[in-house]
């Protein structure tokens, strides 16, 4: 059954601990390499005859949580564009980047970008059966979740998702991964 965390105001910031900055903060993670993510959703239709836009962003916070029942997890800073459709939609998929979509990862982080529709214009990609969100051609796996439980944390929301599918359309490649501020290979 699906959990729905009711919807709750923002907590204030709470003052970081006595000598901890955020460019202190920041540059220590910065040392923790992570695998790159693009998790994609589609916007429920506006009218009964129409498809909801799609929507994309690269994420590196994301983790595998549960084995029995199957859970991932991914951090969404809030009042992002995907938090707030994932707080409506609970249907979300992943794709796992490989070294060679460094390009996808960036076009999918950009501040200020153009418009989702137009950034998966070009890229090849197949709808998820369960979702329908955008699955990326080329990844390494991919996995289709349906949302559990969201946890205000801070600045952003881990939203819990139950795998419903996964798959593993080049299993072979090597993985993207990000580590002081920018996109590496193994290697």
């Amino acid at each position: 059954m699906l959990q729905t965390t009711p919807a709750t105001p923002h907590p204030e910031p709470i003052p970081h601990a006595e000598g901890v900055s955020n460019d202190e903060f920041r540059a220590a993670l910065a040392r923790l390499a992570a695998g790159v993510v693009l998790v994609t959703a589609q916007e429920p239709p506006l009218d009964e005859e129409g498809r909801g836009e799609d929507v994309g962003m690269t994420a590196t916070a994301f983790m595998s949580v549960s084995l029995d029942p199957p859970l991932v997890m991914v951090s969404l800073r809030n009042g992002s564009r995907m938090d707030d459709l994932l707080d409506e939609q609970p249907l979300w998929a992943v794709s796992v980047l490989a070294a060679s979509q460094r390009q996808i990862a960036g076009r999918f982080a950009m501040k200020g970008r153009i418009s989702d529709r137009l950034l998966f214009q070009d890229l090849a990609y197949v709808r998820g059966e369960v979702t329908h969100a955008p699955l990326i051609g080329g990844a390494l796996a991919t996995l289709e979740c349906r949302t559990e439980q969201r946890v205000v944390a801070g600045d952003h929301t881990l939203v819990i998702g139950r795998v419903l599918t996964a798959e593993l359309p080049s299993p072979d490649g090597d993985p993207l991964t990000y580590f002081k501020g920018r996109y590496r290979q193994l290697g």
